[in-house]
């Protein structure tokens, strides 16, 4: 249906909104950011890694390395098989237990948005959920027709999903997203988002 292709103005736009955003946001947060770092080293030992890359699905469907800092166990997935996070997930660390609430793990994908790898929209999934999503609920790949988000209108609207069932149901708002998107809907997106933030509002 109309509405599904952005035009290059809009998409000039948002990447113009999507550096200005993160350049903001890294000026202010980089003190935080060492801090974190600080607290993942003193807490897991200073030969434990502070960030975490994992391979998400982008744009159209390509694959990239989103980068977060890691609020698990470094042998949460020992056996190489991704799994749902769950409430009260005892892989999580008292450090990441803290930046979970809060979102602060996300911080680090302000570098994927410089890089032109994210944006707002729908939250990158891994390559294993997506093919099992993509084949179980219809038009689940439309929302690769966007770069993916380090927040969206579904993060906003849906509590944190953790299951096939809630990726359906976020499915619906990431579609409205797709097709209804501009310049106020995103700046609406990232004034609650902060809300988000202050609140720790649908984490987990």
């Amino acid at each position: 249906s109309p509405g599904f292709q952005a035009t290059k103005m809009r998409r000039t736009l948002k990447r113009l909104l999507d550096v200005v955003a993160a350049l903001c946001v890294l000026t202010i947060a980089a003190p935080v950011m060492l801090l974190i770092a600080l607290a993942i080293k003193l807490n897991e030992g200073w030969n434990k890694p502070v960030f975490y890359l994992q391979r998400r699905v982008g744009y159209r469907g390509d694959a990239f390395h989103v980068i977060k800092f890691r609020s698990m166990r470094v042998d949460a997935e020992a056996d190489g098989k991704a799994v749902w996070a769950k409430e009260n997930d005892d892989r999580v660390t008292p450090v990441g237990a803290f930046m979970r609430k809060t979102r602060l793990d996300e911080l680090p994908q302000i570098i994927n948005v410089l890089k032109g790898e994210m944006s707002l929209g729908p939250r990158p999934e891994r390559p294993q959920f997506v093919e099992e999503l993509s084949e179980r609920i219809p038009y689940y790949a439309e929302r690769h027709t966007v770069k993916p988000g380090v927040t969206g209108w579904a993060q906003l609207r849906y509590a944190y999903g953790a299951s096939e069932e809630d990726a359906a149901a976020k499915l619906q708002y990431d579609l409205y997203y797709v097709k209804n998107q501009n310049l106020i809907l995103d700046l609406m997106i990232l004034i609650q988002t902060v809300e988000v933030v202050l609140w720790g509002k649908g984490a987990r």
